[in-house]
């Protein structure tokens, strides 16, 4: 071993192991390189050679151009040595029209296997002339020694012309490399030693999936391992967790970087720019790997073996590299000279696996011709790796009956085809159960001798007949003849070998061997477009070879990258939708970082109550507690703090109950040091001892603030320490929002002899959406408001709701250094979204508006106006929300002006807020919904009010006084019609199920012995009874003919002026009937539903009614409604039993299953960018329309 081949040890090189880089890294590069330096695919004669394309040169013809026949132009420079590049740089041939206006930087070690440096917009932008310099610096430096240029677009008026230069700075570094069987052992010589703090740096390049990198373990079994397991590398510990797995396709034989970083339980692991926090959930905090460290694989020693693969790192040709490891605390020179094991070199040779990229899906093949084999054999073999789980990876003819055979990836896995024969063959290979579509080199090979061929994947092989091939075409179809329904291979491929003779790629770039298209050569430009993930809030990420997707089943969102969430924020916000007390996820903060909790929300009163139970909400007995050995219930509200804070501060109004009875006990006094005796903590975990109201200082109980304390010495009952559990008892309410809610009791009273303690804490419980409501009104197109400018993101989203009049306004303004992002109304409710270009949108309607084009533009998030002087908002916008996080609009509009807080009118939109009659009151921050005249109840009077009958049930309702039916109509509006001119009127409506025949639903009777009766028949027909004149018939009609006994929801509608009768069952037309009489109802004596004494209907009466009847309405009364809430009221006799229930609600969920009908949803308005991913939805919610737009970076950055 030569001096240069020597390794560096810690203690004996004064040089640095990884070289830092310098501020002055930015000298040229390529002015002094020699000619020998210069390569290219081509040259238009030698006066156009490569060695001529340096920088600001006129060498030759004053730079480098290609033949004009190129398919594939490149330039390429040898840096002769691993140099530092920062930046690059280009011009155009001298005094000419022949520039590149575009072009990829691809990097390597060797010449042979290429990486593409990944810019922020894919390619680098290029020279506009053939004169001026275009310098683009590198986001982050690369360290390379061959850089190549590959023009994308140059001059149309002109060709390819390029001069070029890099820019960096020397690098130098010490490697060993590893054949898969050898390592590098050091060992400590210093005694056993425990460390709190490790810090591992390496480097590494291979071109194998699978090896140890570094192994340390102590003299006690305590070991850490760098592994790489599928292109991914793992991190054991044993600090009693599972390994960290980071990073992707780590083997593309490149650099990469590793850096470990261990303190006490909490691990970051980083590979190149991709991080991983971990902490370890082991007992332990320290680590003690003092014995010794190996790089490259395990010693066969017998030392503890904690992989599950092979021990080897790498093959043939790989490299650790610039190798520093540091253990905190440990001497600077703690090993002695390494000990190799194995070959093991300290240069890294230079890798022959060259692979080429089939770019496109539907076009790029590569044509290879067979070889002849002297024993007339045919052989292939090749490796391969994809994303894509389609795909024709090899197609050949085989003679002589043209029979094709055909090799592809069919839902992931292989498939063997043969064409053209009887029967048709194909054969699947699965016994590997591996997918092929991982992203992984997977070797396959074809043989076929004697009438038999074998088909070998990794280690799994079929075997079928088969006569010799005629050409090899791989991945595609270059003939007419070769068809297929799946599309064409899209992937890396490498290794090719036919009839046991390795293909040249070079050869086939050159166009001296095979024919192919659409093919980049010399690298595997396959990309992880998984990692980093940007599926958000647990979305699966899934991939292909040009895009990824996000599972968010079971995630609670929704959306592209799993963004949106599919719950409402609060319970208030349910309420909105009609929604009634029951148990929701709510998502406080929307599409931020926080997932949903379970709620219940309780609808009953005024006021909407969030309430989140604990697990402790039943009384706890305590006995024989101390305050060296207090008593500590914990309370679980099944949500993470975060989640429990961002409810309770959302919320107007927050309260917690507490009730103390104790017995001998002083729960509330202090000892002799000053300490309480019980106390409580808070969410954050702080001590409490205030036990009522909203001001943590007040230490007394609620019995001393109502000044009715047992005893007057005592600001507590329990603190009077008597023996009687009637005396002692406090019970207070906390309400201070920030210290809500109880996470802890601790009591250390209760030791003394007959001390006893009981306590209970009830469950969290909040009212108002302080964001819900939060509502400005901009009434000067000029005015505006402004919040934080919205930075750039990966994913971003703003959703508000707005109420306007105007035809148009711009709603807000996101401004940037060059882009901007613009949501605005243009015409009737069209909605224009600004956004940056390039981009194509997808844009939905709402139903019944014009479409319009969604107009883009190029290139401090104001709201209302905006700060580009654009024609300004006017009306109402509220619950602003961007990212999950809600602005305050109301504190904003105090200091500017044109702007009011609140929006007046909620109940004077176009749109009712209050359904089925309910009648919309105004609030100062909302409405609400008198249900009082409705069939309907709820907060929104849309829920079904449904009670079950059976043949003796029956409700009768009496009205007040005897009266003609118009003296209850007074508030109907008057019509120009001719048939308004009659005092004759009756609405009724109803919803019944049920399954017997026949069956009295409806009767209402005069005192002059009129009636009205709505029946179903003997055959389930609807029949309805008018009886007008006394001395006449009555009129009978049927609307129906159909049984509407069949156990399904139907409903009713009644509507009669003067002689015409309207008659809607379910959704079908009103047919319009005449009446014998246009008489009125005189002196309505009452309305029964169900069973009822009748004559004239003897059969159906005597029948009654079982079923379901729900939401019966007739004019201006509730019968029904009136039953439940009214019970005991002279107004309304029940007789039978009569039980509440929902089946109504139930049957209409039924009737709509089985006639394949789906609820009503709001209509929405989606944008959606196809490169960018922006979406903008638009959704009618009452007076309110709600708007959201969405905004995804760019996939191709990532």
């Amino acid at each position: 071993m030569n001096n240069e081949e020597k390794p560096a040890s810690m203690c004996g090189s004064q040089r640095p192991l990884m070289c830092s880089l310098s501020d002055s890294c930015s000298g040229p590069l390529v002015s002094t390189l020699p000619q020998s330096s210069f390569q290219s695919s081509s040259q238009s004669s030698a006066s156009y050679a490569a060695h001529n394309g340096k920088l600001n040169r006129r060498d030759g013809a004053g730079g480098w151009s290609p033949v004009v026949t190129e398919q594939e132009p490149w330039l390429q420079v040898d840096l002769r040595e691993r140099m530092e590049v920062t930046a690059v740089a280009t011009q155009g041939r001298f005094d000419s029209w022949d520039w590149v206006s575009s072009y990829l930087l691809l990097y390597s070690d060797t010449g042979r296997a290429w990486k593409q440096y990944r810019h922020e917009d894919g390619s680098f932008a290029g020279n506009v002339n053939s004169e001026a310099v275009v310098q683009n610096k590198l986001s982050h430096s690369v360290r390379t020694r061959f850089l190549r240029f590959v023009p994308l677009d140059w001059n149309p008026s002109g060709w390819m012309g390029l001069r070029v230069e890099a820019y960096g700075c020397s690098y130098k570094s010490y490697v060993a490399d590893f054949d898969g069987r050898s390592s590098l052992l050091y060992r400590f010589n210093q005694k056993s030693m425990s460390t709190v703090k490790d810090v591992v740096s390496l480097r590494f390049k291979s071109h194998q999936a699978e090896g140890v990198l570094l192994h340390g373990e102590g003299q006690r079994g305590d070991y850490m391992t760098l592994e790489l397991h599928r292109g991914r590398l793992d991190l054991y510990l044993n600090l009693g967790s599972p390994s960290l797995l980071v990073g992707s396709l780590l083997d593309d034989q490149q650099w990469h970087a590793v850096h470990v970083e261990r303190f006490n339980k909490q691990v970051n692991l980083t590979v190149d720019s991709h991080t991983q926090h971990f902490h370890a959930k082991g007992e332990g905090h320290s680590l003690e790997v003092d014995y010794e460290v190996t790089g490259g694989g395990l010693c066969a020693r017998g030392h503890r073996r904690v992989t599950r693969r092979k021990t080897g790192f790498g093959s043939n040709k790989l490299g650790g590299r610039g190798v520093s490891l540091r253990l905190r605390g440990v001497n600077p020179c703690p090993w002695v000279f390494p000990v190799l094991q194995g070959n093991v070199t300290f240069s890294c040779s230079p890798p022959q696996l060259v692979a080429c990229t089939f770019l496109s899906a539907a076009g790029s093949f590569l044509s290879l011709p067979s070889a002849p084999s002297p024993a007339g054999d045919f052989s292939a073999r090749l490796q391969f790796r994809t994303w894509n789980p389609d795909g024709l990876l090899l197609s050949a003819w085989l003679n002589p009956e043209r029979r094709g055979l055909e090799l592809r990836i069919n839902g992931s896995r292989l498939q063997l085809t043969l064409r053209g024969a009887r029967p048709r063959l194909n054969v699947k290979c699965r016994s590997s159960g591996q997918r092929v579509d991982d992203g992984l080199w997977h070797s396959v090979s074809v043989s076929a001798s004697n009438q038999q061929m074998t088909l070998t994947v990794d280690d799994n092989w079929p075997q079928l007949s088969l006569i010799k091939p005629r050409v090899l075409s791989l991945p595609g179809c270059p003939t007419e003849d070769c068809q297929h329904l799946t599309p064409d291979f899209q992937g890396c491929v490498r290794l090719i070998v036919i009839n046991g003779h390795p293909m040249d790629l070079n050869r086939v770039q050159q166009g001296l061997l095979g024919n192919y298209n659409e093919l980049q050569f010399d690298t595997c430009n396959i990309r992880d477009r998984c990692l980093p993930s940007l599926c958000e809030h647990g979305g699966r990420c899934s991939q292909t070879w040009s895009s990824f997707s996000c599972d968010c089943w079971g995630t609670g969102y929704s959306g592209a990258p799993c963004h949106t969430s599919i719950y409402e924020s609060s319970c208030e916000a349910y309420r909105l939708i009609g929604s009634s007390s029951g148990f929701y996820s709510i998502d406080p903060d929307g599409s931020g970082p926080l997932g949903p909790t379970q709620v219940y929300c309780n609808m009953t009163e005024e006021k909407v109550w969030t309430v989140l139970a604990h697990n402790g909400t039943a009384a706890v007995a305590v006995q024989g507690s101390s305050l060296q050995r207090p008593h500590v219930t914990r309370f679980d509200y099944g949500a993470s703090a975060e989640q429990l804070r961002a409810v309770v501060t959302g919320s107007e109004h927050c309260q917690q109950e507490v009730v103390y009875n104790s017995r001998t006990d002083r729960p509330f006094s202090s000892s002799a040091d000053g300490s309480p005796l019980t106390w409580w903590l808070d969410r954050d975990g702080e001590k409490r001892s205030y036990w009522v109201g909203l001001l943590p200082g007040v230490q007394q109980c609620s019995c001393s603030l109502k000044e009715n304390c047992v005893h007057r010495n005592y600001f507590c009952n329990c603190d009077a320490d008597g023996d009687a559990w009637y005396t002692a008892n406090d019970t207070g309410v906390l309400s201070y929002k920030d210290h809500l809610p109880v996470s802890q009791i601790v009591i250390g009273d209760t030791n003394r002899t007959g001390s006893q303690a009981v306590h209970r804490v009830g469950p969290l419980r909040c009212y108002g959406d302080k964001s819900l409501w939060n509502t400005v009104s901009f009434y000067q197109e000029a005015s505006y408001l402004y919040f934080p400018t919205l930075q750039a993101e990966l994913a971003s989203d703003i959703s508000f709701y707005f109420k306007t009049s105007a035809p148009s306004g711009v709603f807000l303004e996101n401004q940037g250094l060059r882009d901007f992002i613009r949501v605005e109304l243009a015409g009737d409710l069209n909605l224009i979204l600004h956004a940056p270009a390039p981009t194509e949108l997808l844009y939905t309607p709402f139903e019944g508006i014009k479409p319009s084009k969604m107009h883009l533009s190029t290139a401090v998030l104001p709201a209302g106006g905006t700060a580009s002087q654009q024609r300004g908002f006017l009306g109402c916008i509220r619950t602003l929300t961007v990212n999950g996080a809600g602005f305050d609009l109301e504190e904003r509009a105090k200091m500017a002006p044109g702007v009011t807080s609140g929006c007046p009118g909620y109940c004077s939109g176009s749109t009712s807020l209050c359904h089925n009659r309910g009648r919309c009151i105004e609030k100062s921050n909302g409405y609400v919904c008198d249900c009082s005249q409705s069939a309907y109840g709820g907060t929104t009077c849309n829920q079904e009010v449904s009670v079950s009958f059976d043949m003796e049930s029956s409700v009768t309702y009496t009205f007040q006084e005897p009266f003609s039916v118009m003296q209850n109509r007074r508030s109907q509006a008057s019509s120009v019609s001719a048939e308004s001119s009659s005092r004759a009127r009756e609405d009724a409506a109803f919803s019944f199920v049920t399954s017997q025949r026949p069956a009295m639903l409806l009767t209402v009777s005069t005192f002059s012995q009129q009636y009205i009766a709505v029946i179903l028949a003997r055959n389930g027909s609807l029949q309805i009874w008018y009886h007008l004149q006394t001395d006449g018939s009555p009129d009978v009609f049927s609307p129906v003919l159909a049984n509407l006994a069949d156990g399904r929801l139907h409903r009713i509608r009644i509507h009669r002026v003067g002689k015409n009768l309207y008659v809607q069952v379910s959704a079908s037309n009103a047919p319009k009937y005449t009446l014998s009489s246009d008489a009125e109802l005189i002196l309505i004596r009452s309305l029964t539903l169900g069973k009822v004494a009748s004559e004239s209907c003897r059969r159906a009466a005597s029948r009654g009614f079982i079923g379901c009847l729900s939401s019966v309405q007739f004019n201006h009364v509730a019968p029904l409604k009136a039953a439940l809430t009214n019970r005991g009221s002279s107004l309304v006799s029940i007789r039978g039993p009569l039980v509440q229930s929902n089946c109504g609600a139930l049957a209409e969920s039924t009737s709509r299953t089985l006639q394949g009908e789906t609820p009503h949803t709001h209509t929405r308005c989606k944008v959606k960018h196809t490169r960018t991913h922006t979406r903008c939805k638009v959704k009618h919610t009452r007076t309110h329309t709600r708007c959201k737009v969405k905004h995804t970076h760019r996939l191709k950055d990532h």
